[in-house]
């Protein structure tokens, strides 16, 4: 039996707005990962839109990936940098300056630029115009369907009246 598709970019008239707001606050904001109301406050300024954001990022791993136990999200691609990022500097600090330090919990990973958050919205609006097309596709049968149940009613309409005469 085929799987039916599961379309995350149609699923509610602002998706791609949402996925947009996203890779732009957690491309830029000093931490690069944090919990759902956290983001949920930076993204949409509604601290109790946690479990929506959440769903999104769920919803969306070309984009955003959850931590291990689930409680915190970032973005993919801001994962694949070094944790090297002074928060409170706001730059980027050497390896040796990092291995001094006794309290790491304000580095981060460094914030994408704007070339990168470019590359990653229009994959977003690619991804949601191929998803479009694939809907209209998977409806080529439907205007189909619907002349072989019109031609059946005729016929059923034009039996009737002939049987009906006799």
């Amino acid at each position: 039996m085929c799987k039916a598709k599961n379309y995350q970019y149609t699923a509610n008239e602002n998706r791609l707005a949402d996925v947009i707001a996203a890779i732009q606050v957690m491309s830029v904001y000093k931490f690069y990962k944090l919990d759902f109301s956290h983001w949920a406050t930076r993204i949409s300024g509604q601290k109790d839109k946690d479990i929506y954001w959440k769903n999104i990022f769920m919803q969306h791993p070309e984009f955003f990936r959850l931590s291990e136990d689930k409680c915190k999200a970032s973005l993919v691609w801001r994962r694949t940098r070094p944790r090297r990022y002074d928060v409170d500097q706001e730059k980027v600090i050497s390896n040796e300056d990092y291995e001094n330090l006794s309290d790491k919990a304000r580095i981060s990973r460094s914030p994408l630029d704007n070339s990168d958050i470019s590359t990653l919205i229009n994959a977003a609006i690619h991804l949601h115009s191929e998803e479009i097309a694939n809907k209209k596709d998977a409806r080529w049968w439907v205007s189909g369907i619907i002349g072989v149940i019109g031609a059946i009613t005729g016929l059923i309409s034009v039996l009737f009246v002939l049987f009906s005469q006799t």
